[in-house]
């Protein structure tokens, strides 16, 4: 009990005093924007870089934590498609399914592994980021244009995937690696900026959250929760026990894929044509029930 406390109460507790915030002291949009932006463009791309270039990637099963998380999220992206077309919605609608059935909040991820494993898990969700970021932007590029009214531009989905910062930081960190590691004083203020992401970024979580956005297509949005929140990690459970995977590449693994879906997935909504309070209602509800999901999904690991 104290483990899980300690585990689940930081990340969820973050949560609700985001929520909080918003509802009661920190009223302004701006606020809340500006915060955004420093954790997407400066703080996460920094997570990414000192956690990853901390391993040696030579001892890590990259491999199979690849061809675990890259299957399940085929799997994940087949089972939102499939659910969109049987609903019968609209491509705008279509685009908030999938976002709801492969995307994933990192900073949770990120807070749980490192309550689970320290350092080490810290680590090891870097390098999962780093194998689910890329598939996961190029997949959503791809769904949002095809079916779209601009059409699939390949120029445009190479821009976004070359400007995009979480991805542009896994690359450093990779390289950073292989390359022995940062230099003596880049190396804690990196981990220093990493840290100060994941309570900034989870406060930020919390205060996009809206209770009252859940009524819209509950049923659509409890079926998406099942592709995410169940589907998608029993694939990826499956996929890594048959494939040998260590205990802790395989807990991040599992931890990554069984997060509900980023807060940016309205952004990008908005931004692009998708159905944005049908993407609002998902990451809401998405949230809640992780707070019962995922701690249930490592009772099983554990186990």
């Amino acid at each position: 009990m104290i483990l899980y406390l300690d585990v689940f109460v930081p990340p969820f507790g973050l949560l609700l005093l985001g929520a909080l915030l918003r509802r009661h002291l920190l009223r302004d949009d701006t606020v809340w924007a500006g915060i955004e932006r420093l954790v997407f463009w400066v703080l996460m791309p920094a997570l990414l870089c000192s956690a990853i270039g901390a391993v040696d990637l030579a001892t890590l099963p990259i491999g199979g934590m690849a061809i675990a998380i890259w299957l399940a999220l085929l799997g994940g992206a087949g089972l939102s498609l499939a659910l969109a077309w049987a609903a019968g919605i609209d491509h705008p609608a279509r685009t908030s399914v999938f976002q709801g059935g492969v995307r994933f909040n990192n900073l949770m991820g990120f807070a749980v592994m490192a309550g689970l494993f320290g350092a080490a898990g810290t680590s090891l969700g870097a390098v999962a980021t780093g194998l689910i970021v890329p598939f996961v932007q190029l997949m959503t590029t791809l769904v949002f244009a095809l079916g779209g009214g601009r059409g699939f531009s390949p120029g445009r989905a190479a821009r976004q995937l070359a400007l995009n910062p979480l991805l542009l930081g896994c690359l450093a960190g990779f390289a950073v690696s292989l390359a022995g590691g940062l230099p003596p004083g880049i190396a804690p203020l990196g981990r220093a900026l990493g840290q100060a992401s994941v309570a900034l970024g989870l406060l930020c979580v919390g205060a996009a959250l809206s209770l009252g956005a859940m009524r819209d297509r509950l049923p659509l949005q409890l079926a998406t929760c099942v592709i995410k929140l169940v589907l998608v990690p029993a694939m990826v459970l499956l996929l890594g026990r048959a494939l040998g995977l260590e205990p802790l590449a395989l807990s991040a693994a599992l931890v990554f894929m069984a997060l509900p879906t980023a807060t940016t997935s309205y952004v990008m909504a908005r931004a692009m044509g998708g159905d944005a309070p049908l993407m609002a209602a998902l990451t809401t509800l998405e949230h809640l029930v992780a707070i019962l999901t995922l701690p249930l999904w490592i009772l099983l690991l554990g186990s």
